[in-house]
């Protein structure tokens, strides 16, 4: 048995969203207060609409909640100013899109290493470092093609070394499957949690699918503004 304490990275309060749309409230979180440990890897499903992405950008600092405290590392992120949130972001985070959002005139290599530039490291420091992570992906060989060269598991391969570049403790993965066919899918998951594990990330990982879902640690499922245990995994790992 781990005897280990379970260090919290992330801790929600009371956490509430609501947007206004067409002068009417829709209520997307409500009262969500949850814990979510170091180096642990969480999977959240929901139905469409649930309020998963939502979530995550508040955890990126992207959006702010409308009530509570959204806290990463001691650090609360929904009381920083916008400059302090994009500093976090750059720094804390690693996200991993469904679609892989990378640059068509820009090689592999250089997609990989725009944040660090963008970030002021300097070229070399940085290229170092991207063809680096471009092998832990198995995509160092293909580092001076363009994005349009690659199958969409390669790109997803390219976007998820990116994500990690800089060495993120928290990374979100919205939908990281569900431009892929499934054997693709299962190859990057595999990779991803692989990776994840091996450098003690914590990894939250948003989906619709119930066999990308079993991989993780702990599955929560976002309901009626909340985040529960998502019973259905439970009973079906039991």
């Amino acid at each position: 048995m781990n005897s280990q304490p379970r260090v919290p990275l992330i801790r929600l309060e009371n956490v509430s969203k609501v947007f206004v749309q067409a002068g009417e409230e829709r209520v997307v979180l409500q009262g969500l207060t949850a814990e979510i440990a170091r180096g642990e890897f969480v999977s959240i499903r929901g139905r469409s609409g649930s309020g998963k992405s939502t979530l995550l950008n508040l955890l990126a600092g992207i959006d702010l909640p409308t009530s509570g405290d959204v806290c990463v590392a001691d650090a609360c992120v929904s009381r920083m100013g916008a400059s302090e949130r994009s500093r976090f972001r750059r720094d804390m985070i690693g996200f991993v899109f469904q679609f892989f959002h990378l640059i068509p005139t820009l090689t592999v290599l250089e997609n990989v290493r725009l944040p660090a530039e963008l970030a002021g490291q300097p070229v070399g420091v940085a290229t170092s470092a991207s063809r680096a992570v471009l092998d832990e992906v198995g995509l160092l060989a293909r580092a001076a093609e363009f994005p349009d060269r690659l199958s969409g598991g390669e790109q997803q391969r390219v976007a998820i070394a990116r994500a990690l570049l800089r060495d993120p403790p928290l990374v979100l993965a919205d939908e990281p499957t569900g431009n892929l066919d499934r054997q693709s899918g299962e190859r990057i998951m595999e990779l991803l949690t692989r990776l994840a594990r091996g450098q003690r990330k914590t990894l939250l990982v948003v989906t619709h699918s119930r066999r990308i879902a079993l991989l993780a640690d702990r599955h929560l499922i976002l309901e009626d503004g909340l985040l529960v245990p998502d019973t259905d995994l439970t009973a079906g790992a039991a």
